[in-house]
């Protein structure tokens, strides 16, 4: 695969939610359908950015593809099924345990201890409130099942997952949209802010598993 002109990653999975998946997630949150894929067009740039800046380091990288290889890869004759992952993540083990468990640990991993200042950005830039979380909270397993399904496809090893990543967040920052300004304005939040990936693996197969 050719990172460097294919479409944004963001808009690739932005299209896939169109329909019956941003209706679900609409449904979850209790808002209506714009409002829903307003948010997600400024969550999708925030959690790939972030899982950029995670990866900017060569074991950063490595350590996220290990954990998409062992937790995320979607059988290689079936594309993406966002249904079956929204719900998995809203069924989880009854009572929304995929937003209380993978969701949340899977969030927690990609933002760090940037995850109370992302959330209460969103919340502000989109109106959700306090609904920002739930809302990264459903995202994240599907972002990271994204990812997966693009390193089958692509054959793509560390260095290239961590390129495309980067390239990722460095158009999301340079874009002047409202996904990009406030993607920038989380990273920057301060100068400790990156996550150790390496954490992921500890996760194991609970990740969108159900195997705890």
């Amino acid at each position: 695969m050719n990172t460097s002109t294919s479409e944004p990653l963001a808009d690739q999975l932005l299209q896939q939610l169109q329909g019956a998946p941003l209706a679900q997630i609409a449904a979850q949150l209790g808002i209506g359908a714009e409002q829903a894929q307003s948010a997600a067009a400024m969550a999708v740039p925030l959690l790939l950015g972030s899982m950029g800046r995670n990866a900017e380091q060569p074991q950063g990288a490595q350590a996220l593809l290990g954990a998409l290889q062992r937790d995320h890869m979607q059988p290689a004759a079936g594309g993406l099924d966002l249904g079956g992952l929204l719900g998995s993540v809203l069924g989880g083990g009854g009572g929304g345990a995929g937003l209380g468990g993978d969701g949340a640990a899977i969030l927690g991993h990609i933002l760090g201890g940037k995850r109370p200042q992302a959330e209460a950005q969103l919340g502000q830039a989109t109106g959700l409130g306090e609904g920002a979380g739930k809302l990264l909270g459903l995202l994240a397993p599907i972002v990271m099942a994204f990812l997966a399904q693009r390193v089958r496809a692509g054959g793509m090893g560390a260095g290239d997952l961590g390129s495309l990543l980067g390239q990722e967040q460095a158009r999301a920052r340079s874009s002047g949209s409202p996904a990009g300004d406030l993607l920038s304005q989380v990273l920057d939040q301060d100068g400790n802010g990156r996550v150790d990936l390496g954490d992921l693996f500890k996760l194991g197969g609970s990740l969108l598993g159900g195997r705890r």
